[in-house]
């Protein structure tokens, strides 16, 4: 009878907009449905030599950097959280937003950075040499390794981890924390054995975020020489242009991301924390003095100045140097095509997760939550799983379309589609569809549904009703969403790198070309340009934050 009922409910609220809405679905999905098709496809002999020689090695490196990087940005992120909810000492405030600025910094371009900083000729070995007197061993400042490339994501991913933490602490565990303190609970007791458990959502919730950027990631453990199934992926398709093994590769390392899920959900399941009492108390910070002030004062600024000020005033640096070289007409350019082709994906984003957040909130049903669910699905995957399943499925329609292409006068099977930008647009649409939809469904979820049910009411349909009631009452998460999905976009190196047509290069793919080709001066203007517009959306994004837990 349920089934039947929301059979019913769905027919009565047909219209263009949920039909729009699954549209958008579709895109998202396809790409992904692509991949698991391959798995049943023969193999080919390229396949069989990696399986047998090379596959293992991928996914002890994967899983080696994956579990390590998690370790130490919960360490770090859950401390600075810590340290920044429960207590006041000298600059918490600045501390308190200023620790989330090194999401501003693309890990790829820090690990370029970083390296360059720490060679032979760098500036803290040529320092020591040179004012100090101290012949260091090269050895100690080898960052070009696995131990190098955990330091860089754990410097520069960890405010995933402290965010949330942060944010459920000041808000949620203050009745907690001080009835352990009145039962006699030391600082450290009551950190090990209060606030780590009641903060396990909240610090699973930013480790998975990093698992997806570090599963995401190609610059780094490209340029440090680390085999993950990223980099192998790209090796696979450019060095040796076999797709097909790199679709088998992508598939691997999406079983990889659904046995992630699996698992979160089965801990969650087994463990759950409820709260008391409905009234939750806001923690207050105790005031520290002394030796205890000055540690956490210099804990959080060496954290800051490692993570975000020392690389972005050595950028600046090298961009003193250099900028005659770098910027050109050619220079404008890349910008120009970066900035347009970034505004396209960012503008059908937020069309379909305007039309799609709008279906899911009016209609209630099994329909609208799997179009939820599946709308936002593609931020999960990685960008090279979706540059796979993105090439594969337009390759298959050029191939579909090939009769048109023959009497378009354009050959018998051209590539033309796949061959364009198009693709690019699509990828991008698939991979941060979940940006800009979760912005809206933020800002309409603030609103709640009495002024559109009175603008039904009245009349209006659901076309009228949006544009006159619900967007200018919602402005304000349409503007994060266009904001925060555009940097997402300008920041992509994976499938820009992959996807790219030929001769058509982003700020993100220049920059790590420039890395590439040891022009580390020359990268660090659109380094710059990158970062500049990423602090927009690190600040937009703790705004809006602010908004919503006030």
């Amino acid at each position: 009878m349920r089934f039947r009922a929301a059979i019913r409910n769905i027919k009565q609220h047909t219209n263009g907009w949920l039909y729009a809405s699954l549209l958008g679905a579709v895109v998202v999905l396809l790409p992904i449905f692509t991949i698991f098709v391959s798995l049943f496809q023969p193999p080919n002999e390229n396949w069989q030599h990696i399986k047998q020689y090379l596959l293992q090695d991928y996914v002890f490196q994967t899983v080696w950097l994956v579990l390590f990087t998690c370790l130490f940005t919960v360490l770090l992120g859950v401390t600075l959280a810590w340290l920044i909810a429960a207590y006041d000492f000298p600059l918490r405030r600045f501390f308190r937003w200023a620790l989330v600025l090194p999401l501003a910094v693309p890990p790829y371009i820090a690990a370029y950075t970083y390296s360059t900083m720490l060679s032979y000729t760098g500036i803290v070995q040529t320092t020591l040499r040179n004012e100090f007197g101290v012949m260091p061993n090269p050895e100690w400042f080898g960052i070009m390794s696995m131990r190098g490339a955990i330091f860089i994501f754990t410097m520069f991913l960890f405010p995933y981890v402290y965010m949330i933490t942060r944010s459920y602490l000041e808000h949620q565990s203050g009745s907690y924390i001080e009835n352990a303190a009145l039962l006699g609970r030391k600082p450290f007791s009551i950190f090990l054995f209060i606030v780590l458990p009641i903060s396990r959502p909240a610090i699973v919730g930013g480790v998975i975020l990093v698992v997806f950027e570090v599963l995401s990631d190609y610059g780094v453990s490209s340029y440090y020489g680390i085999q993950t199934i990223s980099v192998a992926i790209f090796q696979t398709w450019f060095g040796m242009y076999d797709v097909d093994s790199a679709v088998r590769l992508a598939a691997w390392l999406m079983a990889g991301v659904v046995g992630i899920f699996v698992v979160e959900r089965l801990l969650r399941h087994q463990r759950s924390f409820a709260a008391s009492t409905s009234k939750s108390r806001p923690l207050t910070p105790k005031k520290l003095k002394g030796i205890r002030a000055a540690a956490a004062f210099m804990f959080c600024g060496l954290m800051f100045a490692c993570s975000f000020l020392i690389p972005v005033i050595q950028l600046i640096v090298w961009a003193a140097w250099s900028y005659d070289d770098v910027l050109t007409p050619a220079f404008f350019e890349l910008t120009y095509n970066t900035i347009g082709l970034a505004l396209t994906a960012t503008a059908i984003i937020m069309v379909f997760s305007v039309i799609t957040a709008n279906v899911v909130r009016q209609q209630s049903n099994v329909l609208t939550y799997v179009l939820a669910r599946s709308v936002t699905s593609g931020y999960s995957v990685p960008g090279a799983i979706i540059a796979i399943g993105v090439l594969a499925l337009f390759i298959g329609l050029d191939q579909w379309l090939a009769p048109l292409y023959a009497r378009m006068g354009l050959g018998k099977a051209p590539l033309v589609l796949s061959m364009s930008l198009v693709m690019l647009v699509v990828a991008y649409v698939v991979r941060f569809m979940a940006t800009g939809y979760n912005a809206v469904e933020a800002g309409f979820e603030k609103i709640g549904m009495k002024y559109t049910e009175a603008s039904r009411l009245l009349g209006l349909g659901m076309t009228k009703t949006f544009f006159k009631v619900d967007a200018p009452l919602i402005k304000g998460a349409l503007f994060s969403g266009v904001i925060l999905t555009f940097v997402e976009i300008m920041k992509e190196l994976p499938l820009a790198l992959l996807l790219r047509p030929f001769n058509f290069e982003t700020l993100a793919t220049k920059t790590y070309q420039y890395a590439s080709d040891e022009r580390i001066y020359e990268a660090s203007i659109p380094s710059l340009f990158i970062i500049g517009v990423s602090m927009v959306s690190v600040i937009v994004f703790h705004q809006l934050g602010k908004r919503l837990n006030s």
